[in-house]
């Protein structure tokens, strides 16, 4: 019989858990706390260290149906508008690393992953919540919310984001912290725009403690905008989703180019997400424990300013399923596979984590280090843009 993962989340994290696991000879079963399988949000980017591991899942195909596939990356100054730096993605990417820089809107990833997941034969379920998991001699057991019974399963793989539920029955190690900076997200349709907003590259505007990214999704016909400044919220601050205001953008904006001033302006509505985030993993043992795996944001949530959120998840799903066979094939037992999943990820995610950190305080800079920064892009342009030990 196979063995059975049970998994916490039907984000992209558990979706891509179900389809590795599947692939590894598991039967997976998926727990939804939502009364359907959707995925609210904006863009997504999708470097070839994700793009490539969707293809070898058998989902390339319906990757080109539903992203974009931007020619460059261009970074400009969020004050004069001037180009400091661009790379070339499109063609350009593909021949680097064997596989594309996509951007496409996370419902169509979500709905891609979905797919992947039912062909693969994971059960999926809805209006499933976990309330409570325990570990056993030899498996694991959970009660769903209004359930009597437990279901017993081989592992439980905590899929279910930044307030992971899963974390804090396992780990309990406190909730995330606010990074004191706030992100507003907006979609609009590229026909509606006038020509010199419409675009097909992904752009950073850097500005003293702001950025914005813009990029296509859903084919080219969308552009997503995301503005981040320094700020903060009060009221509920869970949910990534919450409603905004253009004038506080353009407040919190300030003086900036004509171009990101007609954005905003051009966004018919704004939605607002308050950035929370951990310190970079410090071990393997952040990640799995016993039968108990985290994967995504669960594990090692991040600040946006590296693009690799969803890759990351993805990247776990890969490296979850490739240790799973191991115990599929009884080479070793669930514990041992488990930790070693961990031991094989800690180190590349703490990493990103850092770097992203990093590239925050950089992208956010004043005075002479904003000055510094510009000039470094200008001299060096793509040698700082592209990330080999990321992509490859």
């Amino acid at each position: 019989m196979s063995k059975q993962v049970l998994i916490a989340g039907a984000g992209v994290g558990g979706l891509a858990a179900a389809v590795a696991s599947a692939r590894a000879g598991w039967q997976p079963r998926v727990f939804e706390q939502a009364g359907s399988f959707t995925e609210a949000g904006a863009g997504i980017q999708l470097g070839p260290n994700a793009t490539r591991l969707l293809e070898a899942w058998g989902l390339g195909p319906a990757l080109e149906q539903v992203a974009a596939f931007p020619l460059r990356l261009a970074v400009r100054s969020a004050g004069s508008g001037e180009v400091l730096a661009q790379l070339p993605l499109g063609p350009s990417a593909l021949e680097r690393y064997g596989a594309p820089y996509a951007t496409l809107h996370r419902a169509d990833l979500h709905r891609l992953l979905l797919g992947g997941a039912q062909a693969a034969g994971a059960e999926l379920l809805v209006d499933a919540r976990i309330d409570r998991a325990r570990e056993t001699a030899d498996g694991v057991l959970v009660s769903l919310a209004g359930a009597a019974q437990e279901i017993e399963g081989d592992a439980l793989v905590g899929a279910d984001g930044l307030w992971s539920s899963v974390r804090q029955q396992f780990w309990a190690d406190g909730a995330p912290a606010p990074t004191g900076h706030l992100a507003y997200r907006a979609l609009l349709a590229q026909r509606d725009l006038p020509a010199h907003l419409r675009s097909d590259e992904v752009a950073v505007w850097l500005g003293p403690r702001l950025h914005v990214v813009t990029y296509p999704v859903h084919r080219g016909e969308w552009l997503n905008v995301v503005a981040i400044v320094h700020g903060s919220a009060t009221g509920d601050l869970q949910p990534w989703d919450l409603a905004a205001a253009g004038a506080d953008l353009q407040q919190a904006l300030g003086v900036t180019c004509t171009t990101l001033q007609d954005l905003v302006r051009a966004a018919p509505a704004w939605r607002l997400w308050v950035l929370h985030a951990r310190p970079p993993l410090q071990g393997g043992q952040a990640m799995a424990r016993g039968r108990v795996a985290l994967v995504g944001d669960a594990a090692h949530p991040m600040r946006p300013y590296l693009a690799q959120g969803a890759g990351m998840a993805i990247e776990d799903a890969q490296e979850l399923g490739r240790c799973l066979a191991m115990a599929a094939d009884q080479i070793a037992d669930v514990p041992t596979v488990l930790r070693r999943y961990a031991l094989n990820r800690w180190e590349r995610c703490a990493r990103v984590q850092r770097q992203a950190e990093r590239n925050g305080r950089i992208f956010h800079a004043t005075g002479p280090v904003q000055w510094g920064r510009d000039l470094s892009l200008r001299l060096l342009g793509e040698r700082l843009l592209d990330q080999p030990w990321l992509y490859r």
